[in-house]
């Protein structure tokens, strides 16, 4: 085959190279392409030239601008602190009240708490606080010891069962496995609780089971959940009538507390989070169910 030879299919030039009958095409580069290889290198020597690129022994080309990103992040985290120092000052300071009270601070709190949430407590009870099975619901269920702001501090920080010493503690007896209720007995009170918050309609059938259960709960429970089931927050102790259920509702589930026994555990944050960040995070979660106590209200 010989050099130069035209290609009468494609009209292509030959390069005069040919293996088992199939000729090599001299096809040149397409225009499109040199445009971008043209572009993009011209692009990579300004950019070399005018941003830092090359090492060189012990330092590097810093470029003709004098870029520096890691001086540009210390002065952006300057600028950080010195902007936090600002609200993080008045929040240590001010009450809660008065924090509350101030729709800036509030403002901050919302942004950071979101924050501080999501890192350390969204894992158990949920992005939305709405919590899980065995975790409460802090976002709109009443709280076992109070929702007061300062009370919410007080129990992130000491914990429920947790590490530090002036922990909360939160305790439900084995009534069965301890042998303190039969399984009959048991079972009349699972029926009493679920017909205090309507799970369980009275019926002629389950009739003398309520009226047993409810004998049996003021033998037995009334000094935790009080006379009316209603919960004592100076004991950690649920309300019994509402339809909050911590670790179920199912005749199963209340039989398996009763019987076993319950015994939640929250850490302690004061030994792990700053008294700032607990209090923003009290703040947080008490203007979080404002906010939804505020929205059911709408019946939104």
């Amino acid at each position: 085959m010989a050099v130069g030879e035209r290609d009468p299919i494609t009209g292509h030039m030959t390069t005069g190279h040919e293996w088992n009958g199939i000729k090599e095409l001299h096809t040149p580069v397409p225009k499109p392409v040199w445009f971008f290889l043209i572009v993009f290198t011209l692009f990579g020597v300004i950019w070399t030239l005018f941003m830092p690129s090359w090492p060189y022994g012990t330092g590097y080309f810093k470029g003709w601008l004098g870029i520096d990103q890691k001086q540009t992040v210390a002065k952006q985290l300057e600028e950080g602190k010195a902007d936090r120092a600002a609200w993080t000052a008045r929040i240590e300071k001010e009450d809660f009240a008065a924090i509350r009270a101030d729709a800036d601070l509030m403002g901050v709190v919302r942004e950071t708490g979101h924050s501080l949430f999501g890192d350390n407590c969204a894992a158990c009870h949920g992005t939305s606080g709405a919590g899980n099975l065995g975790y409460p619901n802090i976002a709109s269920a009443p709280m076992l010891w109070g929702d007061a702001p300062e009370t919410i501090f007080e129990t992130i920080t000491v914990g429920i069962n947790g590490a530090d010493p002036d922990t909360r503690v939160s305790e439900m007896l084995a009534f069965g496995k301890n042998q303190i209720l039969d399984r009959p007995a048991i079972l009349q009170v699972v029926t009493y609780v679920r017909s205090l918050s309507g799970l369980e309609e009275p019926t002629e059938a389950n009739a003398a089971a309520i009226d047993a259960g409810r004998e049996i709960f003021a033998a037995n429970c009334v000094s935790c959940h009080g006379e009316d089931a209603k919960g004592k927050t100076d004991m950690g102790a649920p309300d019994l009538t509402d339809h909050f259920w911590i670790n179920g509702s199912s005749r199963d589930a209340i039989y398996h507390s009763v019987f076993y026994g319950r015994q939640g555990h929250m850490p302690s944050w004061g030994l792990r989070l700053s008294p700032l960040d607990i209090k923003i995070l009290a703040l947080y979660l008490s203007d979080l169910r404002e906010r939804q106590h505020a929205a059911v209200g709408d019946g939104t």
